[in-house]
């Protein structure tokens, strides 16, 4: 078998999905076993929307696009979205109410950090959780939202610093990738994004994977943790959102209303054996929905 051949081969990989063909096909099936995979997009573009989907996602069985398992939730920006989750969770379990548990919530754990090093830690604790196998459902999904927020103010921009910075990320991708590979688990992670000036060359003349630059709010942006993160990862979503300003007209009203609408489009920049694919999708009561051209 050449290498060419082993690349056109379908990756047997099993994948969580997100609930939404269109967004589904983007990724190949879903979100892949084994990997990391990180959502990146400006505040309101749906990264902790759709974490909280994949996680009670995650409870349903392989045969319906889940994972058969539990989730690990770790957040890092105060306070996590607990109503928000409940009440997917509700829509989920009227959805499927023989494969999702009354409370679905009580097959999530969620734990808050503050620094690098406390997540370290709690990754630690995630192992020996894990290896005790005492859940109900085996845990398949670590969520992390985000991972930007724990190195905004902890690191100079001092070459000692950056070197710090850089082993740090490596530190924490190798230890969830060994805990996705040991206990075959799916990993997603939370990115920001930062304003971009520069040539229209990619970041440094180098590409971002799959696209050019990334285009947001009418803003060019950049992930934010630079090109060391990008090697810690394995794949890479953009969710971009743009504002509309439409004219509505209202009966009786003496004028045209101009009234703000907002796009939102998700990105595969990078991915292992996949193309880059994009789609538009909304945020309805269930989650990201996909949105057929």
């Amino acid at each position: 078998m050449t290498p060419q051949n082993l690349m056109l081969l379908p990756l047997s990989t099993p994948k969580l999905s997100i609930g939404c063909p269109i967004l589904d096909h983007c990724l190949g099936g879903g979100i892949p076993y084994n990997s990391i995979t990180e959502l990146v997009g400006e505040s309101g573009s749906g990264k902790t929307q759709l974490c909280l989907q994949l996680t009670v996602r995650a409870q349903l069985p392989p045969s319906h696009g889940g994972l058969g398992g539990s989730s690990v939730y770790i957040f890092t920006e105060f306070s996590f979205s607990f109503r928000r989750l409940q009440q997917l969770g509700n829509l989920y379990h009227a959805s499927y109410p023989n494969l999702i548990r009354l409370e679905p919530l009580e097959d999530i754990y969620v734990r808050g950090v503050h620094d690098a090093q406390e997540l370290i830690h709690v990754l630690g604790d995630i192992e020996a959780f894990i290896a005790i196998d005492h859940t109900r459902l085996p845990v398949k999904l670590i969520v992390i939202d985000s991972i930007a927020a724990l190195f905004r103010s902890q690191y100079q921009t001092t070459p000692a610093d950056l070197k710090r910075r850089s082993e740090m990320f490596f530190n924490i991708s190798g230890t969830l990738k060994g805990l996705a590979n040991k206990f075959g688990l799916a990993v997603v992670v939370t990115n920001q994004v930062v304003d971009f000036i520069g040539p229209h060359d990619g970041v440094n003349g180098v590409r971002l994977g799959n696209l050019e630059s990334l285009d947001t709010s009418g803003r060019r942006v950049s992930p934010a943790l630079g090109l060391a993160w990008a090697h810690c990862i394995n794949s890479r979503v953009f969710l971009a959102r743009h504002e509309q300003s439409i004219g509505v007209n209202i009966r009786n009203a003496p004028s045209t209303t101009i009234c703000s609408q907002t796009h939102r489009t998700f990105h595969l920049v990078f991915a292992p054996h996949l193309a880059y694919a994009s789609a538009e999708f909304v945020i309805r009561k269930e989650g990201l929905v996909g949105v057929s051209g």
